[in-house]
């Protein structure tokens, strides 16, 4: 445990007398002002608190089940007007909390969260709640949470542990936090990126069992039922392509004000996030050079009028550079030093494995930070390299991520797949599954309603025609949208 030895768990002591207990980081966050506690500091011990050794497992549930450690809970006022204007851009969210509410299909579920702590989040945290879930929450990235989203969830009286600008221990501490429930250990998960999972798997194996439901499939270890909702169309062609494409020039513009026009700008990867980014600044009049390493997707870009070539080649020209790929060093040091000066460099994937920064950090002459997240490096050469959040989401480090609207397509997917994971657990061997194509279909209906979109009916006769219902699905599962 993150909180306590481990032996005074293992071995609880009788109530003789007050022991100095090592709190580690939560004493960090104590005196950092995260946290606020009955317990004080020993006197005696600089770095402990005093702690009756009976009182251990009190501490624990105390920790785990009443305290929430945003950055800062007088920005909750603040949060929640944001949440309510969230939620009238999120009609895939609030329809699920109109059909369900009432049946709670997620009573029961105690659901441990690592996702963007971001507004949008806000709102599916409580959508989840409304429909019956217990809810622990923590960030899947360490600059991607928006303070005042954490403070609203937190007096709401959710258990959120997040804040923008965590430490790598505070991120471990603060997902650790979220496995332990008042009444029993989660049964759920609800995971970007996977970290959540990976840290059950390895160093929480014992909590397997009691948890319904990747790479850890292929590997063969994944334990558990797990649904893909990245690959669900109405996710996957949304949120990745659309989302990208307003949000990644929100987060340059924001954190450089660079002018685009003009510049060339080097996207490494045409998948969906890709072809998001190229678009958004193809559309602020950059031109824009493509790396591949598909034929297919390379192919793709050619005919959409992209130059495409290599990033050796590339790194000579660009003004701008942005990795969507997902695979590591696809930006090194022999790309840094052949950059134009003040060259922007930013990612868009979800890891922090694109970008070499190591490099820049133990090979730069001089490195300034101009604001938060915004790094300018001095290279031997004597050019700078303009780094973005420290080569991590740059939509989320310096920006406010995707919009409310798009982001309600990929949350009603993750609802749908808790309440299947969770009530039709049968339907569910271990392994990774996929939305029905119904439900997905679902989602998108769910969102036309408030763009004034009116679709077209099928007539019995059409639908015979087509093989096919006349409510759907319209499309088999291997159509490419």
């Amino acid at each position: 445990m993150s909180l306590l030895h481990r032996r005074y768990l293992q071995q609880p002591k009788k109530p003789s007398q007050k022991t100095s207990l090592d709190m580690g980081l939560p004493l960090k966050l104590y005196r950092n002002k995260r946290l606020t506690h009955h317990l004080t500091p020993s006197t005696s011990h600089p770095g402990m608190l005093s702690v009756p050794p009976a009182a251990v497992y009190q501490v624990i549930h105390s920790f785990r089940s009443t305290y929430c450690v945003p950055a800062d809970i007088s920005l909750a006022a603040w949060g929640r007007k944001a949440l309510d204007l969230a939620e009238n851009e999120m009609p895939g969210l609030m329809h699920m909390r109109e059909m369900y509410s009432a049946s709670k299909p997620l009573k029961g579920a105690r659901i441990a969260g690592c996702l963007h702590m971001t507004v949008e989040t806000a709102v599916l945290i409580e959508t989840l709640v409304a429909l019956g879930a217990e809810v622990r929450w923590s960030s899947c990235n360490i600059f991607s949470t928006q303070d005042h989203a954490a403070a609203a969830i937190a007096k709401a009286g959710i258990p959120v542990y997040a804040w923008k600008g965590e430490t790598d221990e505070e991120y471990l501490w603060c997902i650790e936090q979220t496995l332990y429930f008042k009444d029993g250990p989660l049964n759920m998960i609800l995971d970007d990126g996977g970290d959540l999972t990976n840290l059950i798997h390895t160093k929480y194996p014992q909590l397997l069992s009691g948890i319904r439901g990747i790479k850890m499939m292929a590997n063969g270890i994944l334990k558990v039922p797990a649904i893909n909702v990245n690959d669900s169309v109405t996710k996957s062609k949304f949120d990745n392509l659309y989302g990208c494409r307003e949000s990644l020039i929100d987060g340059i513009k924001r954190a450089t004000d660079v002018m685009i026009a003009g510049k060339v700008a080097v996207v490494a990867g045409y998948g969906d996030v890709g072809k998001g980014c190229a678009q958004a600044l193809r559309g602020f009049g950059a031109r824009v050079i493509i790396t591949e390493i598909d034929p297919i997707n390379a192919l793709q870009a050619a005919m959409e009028g992209y130059e495409v070539t290599t990033m050796d080649e590339a790194c000579q020209e660009g003004n701008i550079f942005v990795t969507t790929t997902g695979c590591i060093d696809i930006i090194v040091g022999e790309h840094f030093e052949q950059m134009k000066d003040d060259a922007i460099v930013c990612n868009i994937g979800h890891f922090d494995v694109e970008i070499d920064v190591k490099w820049l950090n133990e090979n730069a002459v001089e490195k300034v930070n101009i604001k938060p997240q915004v790094d300018r490096y001095l290279l031997k050469n004597g050019r700078r390299i303009i780094l973005l959040a420290e080569g991590r989401l740059v939509n989320l480090g310096c920006a406010m991520g995707h919009p409310s609207f798009v982001m309600s397509n990929s949350f009603t997917n993750q609802v749908l797949a808790q309440i299947e994971l969770w009530t039709h657990p049968d339907k569910y061997p271990v392994g990774v599954h996929f939305l029905p194509k119904k439900l997905d279909e679902a989602v998108a209906e769910a969102h036309l309603g408030k763009l004034n979109v009116k679709l077209t009916k099928l007539t019995e006769k059409q639908a015979q025609y087509l093989g096919m219902p006349r409510e759907g699905p319209f499309k088999p599962d291997h159509y490419r949208y």
